[in-house]
């Protein structure tokens, strides 16, 4: 069936200015990182995309190695592009980052200039498009200078092959450094991408008030802290879950007994606020204005119904920001 988008789809999303820029974005963005690779159905890829659209969710965020394997999630999203998006491609901000290792040798990781610019050609070739409209270095670069990494980004503007440029993983000061660098070339950094959920919070600290004294905007990734923060994991581990499965990003020991019980604590604040655990943890982070969207993962359609629907609560007292303070001084 040819897909046709939902004409009420821009009644369910709200779309929050970024930095100090012309965009907005939705409150919502979904993360193509682990879902819509080679070892996924494509159909339920497509789905997922569909209806994420449809709800008003316009960022679709991918990586050059997101997979798996790696490059597989920019292939496939390339083909349900082309066969179902490209009437809507102006609606669309599609990201892609480089970063991590992509491919051997010397010139297939981290911030050269020779990396990134090569890096973003084949993930333009996989998915067909002409630019990115935004292009991230995905995580700081121990050895190469950080103006070749920034002049790099500034060169592939220029080029027109992304609209904007952002950052990634960047701790503060580096962030700051790297924003400065970018306006001293002329082409602003639009957006960071951090960590940043109940159970990790240093963004707080000190990378949000850069952000925000820079003019940058902000999504935070892995806001559900893996599934930590889902109703998955109330009264135990199961077999089937993620933490059982001996994944690298969620194993049993993170989730100690404090943990859950932080968990259930957090989980009973929800419940009186007519929430599920995952909306108001979605909510937490987008409080106060500081973060421009959220970046879910997805493997099922209830999932971007659930984020979706926390926009019709996303307020907090400030008794109940104290009580999920004191609730998270606990965590472990």
């Amino acid at each position: 069936m040819v897909y046709q988008a939902d004409s009420a789809r821009y009644e369910k999303m709200v779309y929050q200015r970024c930095g100090d820029s012309g965009l907005k974005l939705p409150a919502i963005s979904l993360g193509l990182w682990h879902n819509f690779g080679d070892t996924t159905l494509l159909e339920n890829s497509r789905q997922l995309l569909r209806h994420a659209f449809d709800l008003g969710i316009t960022h679709f965020d991918l990586a050059n190695n997101y997979g798996p394997p790696p490059g597989s999630a920019e292939s496939n999203f390339g083909r349900i592009l082309r066969e179902d998006f490209l009437p809507w491609r102006d609606e669309l901000i599609i990201s892609s980052k480089a970063g991590y290792t992509m491919w051997d040798g010397p010139y297939g990781d981290w911030g050269s200039r020779k990396y990134l610019i090569a890096s973003l050609d084949q993930s333009l070739r996989r998915m067909g498009l002409e630019y990115v409209d935004i292009f991230y270095h995905h995580r700081p670069d121990p050895e190469t200078p950080l103006k070749e990494t920034m002049r790099a980004l500034d060169h592939i503007v220029r080029q027109g092959k992304a609209l904007y440029v952002g950052l990634s993983n960047y701790p503060a000061a580096l962030a700051r450094e790297g924003i400065d660098i970018l306006n001293d070339l002329g082409t602003p950094c639009l957006i960071h991408q951090p960590k940043y959920s109940m159970f990790e919070r240093w963004v707080e600290t000190e990378l949000l008030e850069v952000l925000q004294q820079k003019g940058v905007g902000s999504i935070a990734f892995s806001p559900l802290a893996g599934g930590q923060l889902t109703d998955r994991y109330l009264h135990g581990i199961p077999a089937d879950s993620r933490a059982a499965s001996g994944s690298r990003f969620l194993n049993p020991d993170q989730l100690t007994d404090e943990k859950l019980a932080t968990v259930r604590a957090l989980n009973a604040v929800a419940q009186r606020r007519g929430q599920k655990l995952s909306q108001m943890a979605l909510a937490w982070v987008l409080r106060g204005g500081k973060v421009t969207s959220v970046l879910i993962g997805a493997s099922k359609i209830g999932q971007l119904d659930d984020a979706v629907g926390m926009l019709a609560n996303r307020d907090f007292s400030a008794a109940e920001c104290e009580e999920i303070d004191a609730i998270l001084s606990g965590a472990k």
